[in-house]
């Protein structure tokens, strides 16, 4: 593994997670009449917290993108995963909650996780798959379920609501990732004015943005503990998917290496929802007019 991607993904997973937690911070006060509409982010554009929460983000993404573009999706991905140990440090400087059984238990699964995945199963490129048919069957999947996710969320709102906008949103950054892989590889093959001549760089940023309404609204609604760990847990298998599904990502696939890829990708997730669940995460507004609010009709 390169030590400039370990840098860059571990750089971008820092200000990912610090940047979630401002954006929830502001995002819990936001109008609930906001929710799921684009006016949640004009609203929110006027909170200096959530402006540099998601100053943060986007210095994220923008490590996340140089990382993907020295490495594959299915290396990348695990690492980013780990923007939930970034965001637990800073909710417990908030909380001053201690790290606990479950902190440390959800800290040793997430890192061995990653560790198992990437060791086991030696990410590494290869050529993209040509066949139209399988790119967009991947693609439409991952959208139709976000669809279907986001439709139920709707319905929902406080009971599971914000864990499935959450999942949603960690298709669509997922997805987001591998489409961001391919543009930069445009871009270093071809130039700019040939890549912004392809439809990737355009489903980027709509899904960039899709994906933040999402999340905002997610974060709006419910605790961090609530959304975070579906998010962050989506991203990454959503990612792998996109990795070794089209863009050509391989990984070690005898039975034993097979096993252990499987026992970090549960690792992770477990790790993920240890940590989400801790106490130090910050609670949310939750003031009861806004839970009656939000109650279905």
């Amino acid at each position: 593994m390169s030590v400039l991607v370990l840098i860059l993904a571990v750089s971008a997973a820092c200000c990912l997670g610090f940047g979630f937690v401002l954006q929830q911070n502001a995002a819990q006060r936001a109008p609930l009449s906001d929710f799921l509409s684009p006016r949640l982010l004009l609203d929110l554009m006027k909170v200096p917290r959530w402006l540099g929460g998601i100053g943060l983000m986007v210095a994220g993404m923008v490590l996340g993108a140089i990382a993907l573009g020295q490495g594959e999706v299915s290396l990348v991905e695990p690492l980013l995963a780990t923007n939930l140990l970034f965001a637990l440090t800073l909710s417990r400087r908030q909380t001053r909650q201690p790290l606990g059984r479950q902190g440390w238990a959800g800290l040793a699964l997430l890192a061995g996780g990653v560790t198992a995945f990437i060791v086991a199963g030696e990410p590494r490129g290869g050529s993209a798959v040509s066949d139209p048919m399988r790119h967009w069957l991947i693609i439409g999947a991952m959208l139709g379920l976000a669809l279907l996710l986001t439709t139920y969320a709707k319905r929902s709102r406080l009971s599971s609501g914000p864990v499935l906008l959450a999942l949603a949103a960690g298709l669509l950054y997922g997805l987001q990732d591998a489409l961001t892989r391919v543009s930069g590889q445009h871009f270093s093959e071809d130039g700019l004015a040939a890549t912004l001549s392809t439809w990737q760089p355009y489903a980027v940023l709509a899904l960039g943005v899709t994906g933040l309404v999402l999340v905002q609204s997610a974060f709006e609604t419910a605790p961090l503990r609530m959304s975070l760990p579906a998010l962050t847990a989506a991203q990454p298998l959503a990612g792998i998917i996109c990795g070794v599904g089209f863009l050509g990502d391989r990984l070690r696939t005898d039975t034993g290496a097979l096993a252990w890829e499987a026992a970090g990708l549960a690792a992770i997730v477990v790790g993920i929802v240890l940590l989400g669940l801790h106490p130090a995460m910050p609670s949310g507004a939750g003031k009861p007019e806004r839970v009656r609010d939000l109650q279905p009709n």
